[in-house]
This record gives structure tokens, C-alpha cells and sequence, in this order.
């Protein structure tokens, strides 16, 4: 299926619900390209442009060229746009919605760590938020975040989930705010955060660390 009616977007794509009836089906999760560059930035007025802009290696997605408008961007990723020299980061808005922000250049990404197994000859493979599966030596736990190099496609850092982390809230009904990390509470699988001057509980799997 290619299209998606307009009324069954996610609530997080911050278009208008009404409109043409349907809408580009993302290939994965996220912000279609073609959604991104017409609908939000109005770099382009309709699909062909996008096409053509595809066509002319002039996007790119955390470093390398878009071929299929279909292609979803998540949470920090970046968008070139190569003739401009200009880039564009997905947030989260504190309504939950994503939000596009130009920024300088940038070539590195935080996604967190969903998953992780050991591989033969004790190799630890990671699974993150944004469908990588990256070889790591860097000793990290689920549920921690990773600083990844777009141009070595390697991991740098771990943010580690922990007491006076700072998170940002990715799910659930405080999607979008972002606070530090007072305690954790391993056995609920929660974290109490304190955001701004009140302190709220969430679950871990609802927040990602972001320092």
C-alpha cells in the first residue's frame, strides 16, 4: 500500500488533517521525506518535485543521499539539503508532534538502545530506536542511549540511563517534555523525572536519555 488517509495519520505529523484524501505511506516509522519537504519546509509544491529533487542527489538523510520519498526521518535525525547547505533536525514538540529545526551542521545522532545480543566470537550487537543494528565494543545497557557518527556509522558515546540524565519523554501522555532524572525504580520499569518544578513518573521504554 502506498497511500495512508489523510484521517488515520499519527497523531505526531504535525500536518493538517484535512486535505487531499491520502497521504504517502512511510516505509518505517516517522516523517515521510515527501511529507517533510513539501508539506512542512515547502521546498518543494508536489511529489514530482520531490522526485526530481531525489533524482538530483540534492537530500540527504543523516549523510547519505535519499532515493525514495517513501523513506521515513525519526527522532534527531537530519536532512541536507545539499544546494542550500542547509540542515533540518526532527524533534518533538512538548504537544508530541514532531517539529522541524534548522540547525548547523551536524553529523552525529542519538538513538537509543532497544535491544542487545551477543553474537559469535563475543561480539555485542545493538538494536536501536531507529532500525540500525551497529557492532559495538562500548559497554552500554538497554535502555541507555548512544551518540552514533554519520560518517563512520559508529557509535562514540553511551548516555548512560541514570540518575541526573537528562531524558526527553518520547511516548505516552507527557510526549515531548524533558527533564532530568531523580530516581529509577528498576522494578516498575519507571523513572521519576523532574520537569521544570513538578516531578512526574514514567516508564522507561516512554523516554530516551538525551545527555
Amino acid at each position: 500500500m502506498t497511500h495512508l488517509k489523510r484521517q488515520k495519520i499519527p497523531k505526531s505529523w504535525p500536518i493538517h488533517r484535512k486535505g487531499t484524501k491520502y497521504v504517502v505511506t512511510p516505509n518505517f516509522k516517522g516523517l515521510p521525506i515527501l511529507i517533510i519537504l513539501r508539506d512542512i519546509l515547502k521546498l518543494a509544491q508536489n511529489r514530482k518535485e520531490v522526485k526530481r529533487a531525489l533524482h538530483a542527489k540534492h537530500i540527504l538523510l543523516n549523510g547519505k543521499i535519499v532515493k525514495d520519498e517513501k523513506n521515513s526521518a525519526l527522532l534527531f535525525d537530519v536532512i541536507t539539503n545539499v544546494p542550500a547547505k542547509e540542515n533540518y533536525r526532527i524533534e518533538l514538540s512538548n504537544k508530541g508532534k514532531f517539529k522541524i529545526e534548522k540547525v548547523s551542521e551536524v553529523s552525529k545522532k542519538i538513538a537509543k538502545i532497544l535491544n542487545k545480543k551477543t553474537l559469535k566470537g563475543k561480539k555485542t550487537q545493538l538494536n536501536l530506536s531507529d532500525g540500525r543494528n551497529v557492532l559495538s565494543e562500548i559497554k552500554c545497557s538497554v535502555g541507555d542511549s548512544v551518540l552514533i557518527s554519520f560518517k563512520e556509522n559508529k557509535i562514540e558515546k553511551c548516555l548512560g540511563l541514570k540518575e541526573k540524565a537528562k531524558v526527553i519523554v518520547i511516548a505516552g501522555k507527557h510526549t515531548g517534555e524533558t527533564g532530568i532524572i531523580k530516581s529509577i525504580k528498576p522494578r516498575r520499569k519507571m523513572v521519576g523525572l523532574n520537569v521544570g518544578d513538578k516531578e512526574i513518573n514514567v516508564l522507561i521504554k516512554q523516554l530516551m536519555v538525551v545527555e
